[in-house]
């Protein structure tokens, strides 16, 4: 057992604001992830503590969070996309997520009746893990990038080597938020704004 996950489900997780208050989203969620956790230090798998979460690897490899969110708690597999989902309970995070997925859940009860079927979930990941599976991110150069990203990487080299060195993930994270603005100076100023983030290698959710 790690302690800080121990101080994670008394304090939170220190992602926003509310940490060490009632409304943190992790207090909300305490019982679930606490069964969940019981099933993952069953395994072979090493309790770690990364990007503010509960993070469960093999040989240092990264093969789940467990985590909270406003309207569940959830495991996020890092190879979900590969798994094969008998039940089709498996939650892609966004429309564009091409390796993680989610079993999600808000009550402890919905973790006690599944677990025969969460604990299949788990070892099917650790046995990919186990094989060296690998994700093809054979999207990363499909994104279509808005012309404002365009331009500024064009007129700002560094800051272009910069971007096409984020993982896929933080690429389509980052041209996400971009996109969703309608208007092209909310566009550019939000390229502008992420520009400290994107050379030190974060993604636009990560403080």
């Amino acid at each position: 057992m790690n302690p800080k996950v121990d101080a994670y489900f008394a304090e939170g997780c220190g992602r926003c604001e509310l940490y060490q208050t009632p409304q943190c989203k992790v207090h909300g969620y305490v019982g679930p992830m606490q069964h969940l956790r019981s099933m993952l230090l069953e395994t072979e798998l090493k309790e770690d503590y990364k990007w503010k979460q509960p993070t469960y690897t093999l040989n240092d490899k990264n093969v789940l969070i467990l985590t909270a969110f406003k309207d569940y708690s959830c495991l996020s597999f890092f190879k979900g996309s590969l798994m094969t989902d008998p039940d089709g309970i498996l939650v892609a995070p966004g429309q564009n997520s091409q390796a993680a997925r989610q079993l999600r859940f808000t009550n402890s009860e919905e973790v006690i009746t599944q677990k025969d079927s969460i604990q299949e979930y788990i070892q099917e990941a650790i046995r990919l893990e186990k094989k060296g599976a690998k994700v093809d991110f054979t999207q990363k150069n499909e994104l279509n990038f808005p012309d404002e990203l365009i331009n500024k990487m064009e007129n700002n080299q560094a800051f272009k080597k910069a971007f096409e060195s984020l993982t896929p993930g933080r690429q389509r994270g980052w041209n996400l938020h971009f996109t969703s603005a309608k208007q092209s100076e909310t566009r550019t100023s939000r390229i502008e704004k992420a520009m400290p983030k994107i050379f030190e290698g974060k993604g636009w959710n990560e403080r």
